[in-house]
């Protein structure tokens, strides 16, 4: 019962099918032939056969058959140990013949083969005691495609239509024809018979043209067996539309007088389009010169206050642009004199800085190289009378500092170089220099309409702009407390005017 239950296991049928597969193929084995030849027309091929292992089997005769895609089964070569080789009647009479006719390798060969030859040819043998066996071999035959591809002119519109075709012709097998597109578009394949036995395969790419579509560029990739690397065919679409156009030139200042006034007319479209110049009133004014999309007036009158229109025209129509022109009595007033004025009060305001700027960096470096000074007063004057005079009270010290307040009735203080320089160097004084500059330049870059209110520069707006000015001295020089007081200019030609110092 076990038993039985083996045998009809999934397993053990398997396994029984297996091993007749392997039987089957250690017979098929005995008959060694090629599985693929091939071959490019006109070439002569060599179909091998032979019969390696004859132990227990007599071989009797042996044929060649040959099998079209038709499935129409021929016997074209058959080899008798008694009687000899044999040709029977058959498309490849006269071109097939044995190499060395025998049993054991009746190898043949077929001479200018054709593209209609290509099919199953099968060796077959006749033995004792097993019967017939055989092994077969497939002629391919190949035919190089000619390639080629091209844009197809289209319209613009809102219909899908063919752009672009691609041929693979006459080749064997068929080739594989794809696109490399930018385009929302899609590819359709055809395949029809091409001469002696080959296959044309035509594949054309088909969208929605449009104006911005023409002369944008799309691939055709051919891939086929005799062919090293794919190729690929690139062309630009060519798409229809209705002409673009516009005049330019135009800059709203033709006046009485003016010379070479000139508009170029621009237009686009496929076909290339035509251009003509026209007025809306009829023809061009006698004093204007048209050469292609320029229109030249040599010098303008009250006859170019007009409207000025440009036609351009293809296959797909005419399109037109106007431009209306008025004649002015004097020209426009040049645009950018009061920037220029700015710009060069800032730039004379920055080179100013600049100055300033190195001197100061010269004082520094000078101040670091120079003796710092004595740290102990000197020795008083030697007594004449014998006794000491005592200083009045209202009389400063040569050491007093500078910028203490003193009696305007006594006699002016009297203050060292050597204590003013040290002030004169210190970072504050450096500041309070360089911040004047700017307060200097304020006043120097005031807006022109400032100056312009009653024809001499000094208006109340004038005077408000030195106010501010002179209120910024005033802040910095009392932020600083640097003695003695710059008094600042409210003039445009002053600047800095400092009262006499006594020293």
């Amino acid at each position: 019962m076990e038993k039985n239950n083996a045998r009809n296991s999934p397993s053990f049928a398997f396994l029984l099918i297996i091993f007749g597969l392997a039987i089957q193929d250690a017979f098929s084995q005995r008959v060694k032939v090629q599985p693929e030849v091939v071959s490019y027309p006109g070439q002569t091929v060599s179909l091998q056969c032979e019969y390696p292992n004859q132990s227990g089997t007599a071989l009797t005769q042996v044929s060649w058959i040959w099998e079209p895609a038709d499935g129409k089964r021929d016997n074209i070569a058959v080899y008798h140990p008694d009687f000899g080789p044999s040709y029977p009647s058959s498309p490849l009479i006269g071109r097939v013949t044995f190499v060395k006719p025998s049993l054991t390798n009746p190898s043949i060969t077929i001479s200018d083969v054709k593209m209609t030859d290509e099919g199953r040819y099968i060796c077959e043998y006749a033995t004792y005691p097993s019967g017939n066996e055989q092994g077969t071999t497939t002629l391919i035959m190949l035919a190089k495609p000619e390639n080629n591809g091209s844009a197809i002119t289209a319209v613009a519109g809102n219909t899908s239509t063919v752009v672009a075709r691609c041929q693979s012709a006459n080749g064997r097998p068929p080739a594989k024809i794809t696109w490399i597109s930018p385009f929302n578009g899609n590819d359709t394949v055809v395949t029809k018979p091409g001469t002696s036995n080959t296959v044309t395969v035509i594949s054309e790419y088909r969208l929605v043209p449009t104006a911005a579509d023409d002369g944008k560029e799309i691939k055709c990739v051919i891939e086929h067996r005799t062919q090293s690397k794919n190729e690929e065919i690139s062309m630009k679409l060519a798409i229809e539309y209705l002409p673009k156009v516009s005049i330019t030139g135009y800059d709203e200042n033709w006046y009485m007088g003016r010379s070479s006034a000139t508009l170029m007319c621009q237009a686009f479209g496929n076909p290339p389009p035509s251009i003509a110049w026209k007025t809306t009133s009829g023809p061009l004014p006698a004093n204007v010169q048209v050469q292609e999309a320029y229109l030249t007036v040599p010098k303008v009158d009250d006859t170019m206050n007009t409207t000025f229109v440009c036609e351009a025209t293809n296959q797909r129509g005419t399109a037109s642009h106007h431009l209306t022109v008025m004649v002015r009595e004097t020209q426009l007033p040049l645009k950018g004199s009061t920037t220029g004025a700015v710009i060069g009060g800032v730039t004379a305001c920055i080179i100013l800085v600049a100055v300033i700027v190195t001197v100061v960096v010269m004082i520094l470096k000078r101040r670091r190289k120079e003796d710092t000074p004595p740290k102990h007063k000197p020795p008083p004057p030697m007594k004449t009378s014998g006794s000491a005079e005592k200083p009045n009270a209202g009389q400063a010290s040569e050491t007093q500092p500078l910028g203490q307040t003193y009696n305007s009735q006594t006699e002016p203080v009297t203050v060292s170089p050597l204590h003013l320089r040290a002030q004169m160097h210190t970072p504050a004084f450096e500041h309070f220099l360089l911040t004047e500059v700017f307060v200097f330049c304020d006043t120097q870059n005031l807006d022109d309409a400032d100056y312009q209110k009653n024809g001499h520069g000094e208006d109340s707006a004038l005077s408000g702009s030195e106010d501010r000015a002179h209120g910024r001295y005033q802040d910095n020089r009392e932020l600083y407390g640097i003695e003695p007081r710059l008094h600042y200019s409210a003039s445009r030609e002053g600047g800095f005017i400092s009262p006499p110092m006594y020293v």
